[in-house]
């Protein structure tokens, strides 16, 4: 008799209405719409207003899921919340979302895992799922880095974008979470972070005038950082499920740049069409990107019953990690 999983049985998304283009860009920095799409692979994102915050967009995503599998907002147990946006330092942003859809009966937490933290949150509500602490979970993975970008700064600008993605998982009785792998290595943490804001780097004059409270990086180190380990983590997830990538119906990837999802394809030895892309519409969302991919699958109907998807992201931290699921 197979072992029960927990699968996904739900999924939204909410994208701010609000199109930012790279010609918008051009009048705003020194750049190119051919420059930008040629390094990143990105010609439009969306910018959220002023009026929404990180729950807002993950609330609307949560709502959407919600329908779709069938459940109402009182019968989620546990709602865990990726963000590296958050509302507030705290209170949580999963409690936030808790308050706007009414899901009074939820336990609530953020995490924070960058890029990756859609997976690293399936991956923790799996656990609670499988021991039976609770029947159903929602996961949401929502990002306003249009708050935490420097509109300044060219080489990161571009790359950006805000949105929401959720998905409602318990135990089923076909397909689910077949295995999933996930790593971290915390001496890179300065390739990508946010320098100032927290308790190293309190708020002051010096930190606002350098503008320390937008996101700094690395470019070139993390391009070579991310197709290692991208790779890395879709090869380990499949061997422990037993499979291997010509099993793979879809590899659905967090959206950080077009050059660095065709070598990680490359590396792996996948066809692109078998990579979802959607990178082109919204940009790098962070921990966004790879439930929102994983939405449009569904939504445009590229997946059906039985099929072999790999989700896989690599982010700040460092943190990276795949999950693969059988539809």
């Amino acid at each position: 008799m197979r072992e029960e999983r927990v699968g996904i049985v739900g999924v939204g998304a909410y994208l701010p209405e609000r199109i930012l283009t790279n010609y918008d860009l051009e009048k705003m920095v020194d750049t190119t719409d051919d420059w930008i799409i040629t390094r990143t692979g990105i010609r439009e994102r969306r910018i959220a207003s002023d009026r929404e915050a990180a729950s807002d967009l993950g609330a609307k995503a949560a709502e959407e899921a919600l329908k779709n599998a069938g459940l109402t907002p009182a019968e989620i147990e546990l709602l865990i919340c990726a963000t590296i946006t958050p509302d507030m330092l705290f209170p949580s942003t999963a409690c936030f979302i808790q308050r706007k859809i009414k899901a009074k009966d939820a336990v609530c937490f953020d995490i924070s895992a960058a890029c990756t933290g859609y997976i690293y949150a399936l991956n923790i509500a799996e656990q609670f799922l499988k021991n039976n602490t609770y029947k159903n979970a929602l996961v949401i993975g929502t990002e306003k880095l249009s708050a935490i970008t420097d509109w300044k700064d060219r080489s990161t600008c571009v790359l950006f974008g805000d949105g929401a993605g959720a998905s409602v998982l318990r135990k089923v009785k076909n397909g689910g979470i077949i295995s999933s792998y996930l790593a971290s290595d915390g001496e890179q943490v300065d390739l990508l972070k946010i320098p100032a804001g927290g308790s190293r780097m309190p708020a002051s004059f010096y930190t606002l005038k350098e503008r320390l409270h937008f996101l700094k990086m690395e470019g070139t180190e993390l391009f070579k950082h991310a197709v290692k380990l991208m790779a890395e983590a879709a090869e380990k997830a499949l061997n422990r499920a037993g499979l291997s990538c010509k099993d793979v119906t879809y590899l659905i990837p967090h959206q950080a740049n077009i050059r660095i999802l065709q070598a990680v394809a490359k590396k792996i030895g996948l066809p692109m069409e078998k990579i979802y892309l959607n990178i082109e519409k919204y940009g790098n969302m962070s921990s966004a990107s790879t439930a929102v991919a994983l939405y449009e699958t569904v939504k445009f109907k590229k997946i059906k019953k039985g099929d072999i998807i790999v989700l896989v992201a690599f982010g700040s931290g460092l943190t990276w990690g795949a999950t693969v699921i059988e539809w």
